[in-house]
């Protein structure tokens, strides 16, 4: 007897469908990973830029507060020169009505006449310098709401202007109360 070869029976056959799905899980894992970096990289820097851009506001707020104080006490500075020339004005007519009571006649009259023309002499002067000071005092106020607009040695200058304008008007008016007073 002959023996009959002996063939092998094929198998099922391997699926080639494991080790391609491992690697297509491997590629979306790695693709996965590259997103969720790229994603905090974007976040890290959104969070630097947000908290630069947050510096800067809170920079400019204060800013903006230490002009509003400024502008608060130019505007307190105005006020007061205003109710100064009001005193004043009111102080020189109240003078020129005294004075004209005092009067004998004509000499008297002449006396009043003369003195009422310097009297009226220096408060013109003393109002149109209290006038400069206001007019001055309000448009600074106006560069100062404004301020951003102009560089803050000129704003500082011009104050400084005003100021001294406003204190010769103020020296103005009290050497004119000195020479009112009896």
């Amino acid at each position: 007897m002959t023996e009959a070869p002996v063939v092998a029976a094929p198998g099922p056959a391997r699926a080639p469908g494991p080790r391609r799905g491992s690697r297509w899980l491997a590629v979306l894992l790695v693709a996965t990973i590259a997103v969720g970096a790229y994603l905090w990289v974007t976040t890290v820097r959104w969070q630097r830029s947000s908290a630069e851009w947050e510096g800067k506001a809170h920079e400019y707020a204060e800013e903006v507060a230490s002009l509003r104080m400024q502008l608060d006490g130019v505007n307190n500075e105005l006020q007061a020169a205003r109710d100064q020339l009001s005193t004043a004005t009111a102080r020189i007519t109240d003078l020129a009505n005294e004075k004209a009571q005092l009067g004998d006649e004509n000499v008297a009259s002449q006396q009043y006449l003369d003195y009422q023309t310097q009297v009226s002499a220096a408060a013109a002067t003393v109002a149109s310098a209290l006038g400069q000071c206001v007019s001055g005092q309000e448009q600074l106020v106006g560069y100062l709401k404004d301020a951003d607009q102009y560089e803050a040695a000129d704003l500082s200058r011009y104050e400084r202007q005003v100021g001294a304008l406003c204190e010769d008007a103020e020296q103005a008016n009290e050497a004119l109360q000195q020479e009112l007073r009896p």
